[in-house]
């Protein structure tokens, strides 16, 4: 069991980040091991681009530093915050110091992958870093640059979710909202099914960070450079994971506010702004505020100001269209220990 002691300095230290360089790093591993979670339709739409990287790039040497429970530091920075960027991770994988580097190569010696005269060839050269940067950033904007707004909307949507709970009912129910199998008991976080024994925090806080792609577990960060991190699945991947790749847009409810508030309506299963709203469905921010703007004239929506955002929400009105429709809120995975459990 894995279990942070938590003190008052803590929880006004936590803090939510995004990074998409861990993002695009568990994308990269699901799509090299067939036994990792990830829905048959991305599978099959991105396979043949990752494995057309793997013979023209160096991302063999990538994966080659991954065992199946972690991976180096430097290829995954730690995050500033919510605004973090592709551009800032890459900048930071390019500056490691070759040095630093290949103090985290040796997890990979031992390895079949390691052994292969290409991937040694990369490990052993000079340039060892900026080839695999260079070989992340092809990948980045091959396989997940087109996809990152709609992904970064949904794990922006699930900080603001989290930030309401905390303020609605506080820290250990937001901790506990995480997954089910992570607890707030006797003035700690404990996460059942992860093994990692007590860590104190001591005033630093903890790191929070939603991810479309870890689920259905949680990953965790323990050791410098990075602060104490838990890494969690967001909310509302199912209609990402959808096989239409598209939100459900239910008949009746279709029929009677039209397509475009239909997809908003089921969009809001949980608060969002007009951006975030925006970004997930492809949608003009224009178009989203003229339809949101109609919605709440007709008594189905409600916004609230939270921070420099306006958040929209159903009414009780709204939620009962929805739920009339036969849609709501899901998981996209089972539950249960994933590729960073026990």
């Amino acid at each position: 069991m894995l279990r942070f002691e938590v003190c008052v300095e803590d929880l006004l230290r936590s803090r939510f980040a995004l990074s998409p360089a861990m993002e695009l790093a568990t994308l990269l591993r699901s799509l090299a091991d067939r036994n990792r979670p990830l829905p048959r339709s991305w599978a099959t739409r991105l396979r043949p681009a990752f494995e057309r990287l793997r013979r023209e790039t160096a991302l063999d040497a990538f994966l080659a530093l991954h065992t199946p429970r972690s991976g180096p530091d430097f290829v995954a920075p730690p995050p500033r915050g919510l605004g973090q960027t592709w551009a800032d991770d890459l900048a930071a994988i390019r500056a490691t110091p070759l040095e630093a580097a290949r103090r985290e190569f040796p997890t990979a010696e031992t390895g079949p992958a390691a052994r292969d005269p290409r991937v040694r060839a990369v490990l052993d050269s000079a340039d060892a870093v900026s080839r695999i940067a260079e070989a992340m950033d092809r990948a980045w904007r091959e396989l997940l640059a087109a996809d990152w707004p709609r992904l970064r909307a949904i794990c922006e949507r699930d900080v603001v979710h989290r930030v309401g709970v905390i303020g609605e009912h506080g820290w250990a129910a937001a901790i506990e909202s995480l997954h089910p199998g992570i607890v707030w008991r006797a003035g700690g976080i404990e996460v059942g099914f992860f093994p990692g024994g007590t860590v104190r925090l001591v005033g630093d806080g903890l790191l929070l960070i939603p991810s479309v792609f870890v689920g259905p577990s949680v990953a965790a960060h323990l050791e410098d450079p990075w602060p104490r991190t838990l890494v969690y699945p967001a909310r509302g991947t199912a209609a990402l994971w959808d096989e239409q790749d598209t939100v459900p847009e239910p008949d009746a409810l279709t029929a009677l506010v039209g397509r475009a508030r239909a997809r908003l309506l089921v969009a809001l299963d949980a608060p969002a702004s007009t951006s975030h709203l925006a970004r997930s469905l492809a949608m003009a921010p224009g178009a989203v505020g003229d339809h949101l703007a109609i919605l709440r004239g007709a008594g189905l929506l409600v916004r609230a100001r939270s921070g420099r955002s306006v958040l929209y929400r159903r009414t009780p009105l709204g939620e009962a269209l929805v739920g009339g429709s036969g849609r709501g809120s899901g998981s996209a995975f089972p539950l249960g220990p994933g590729p960073y459990g026990p």
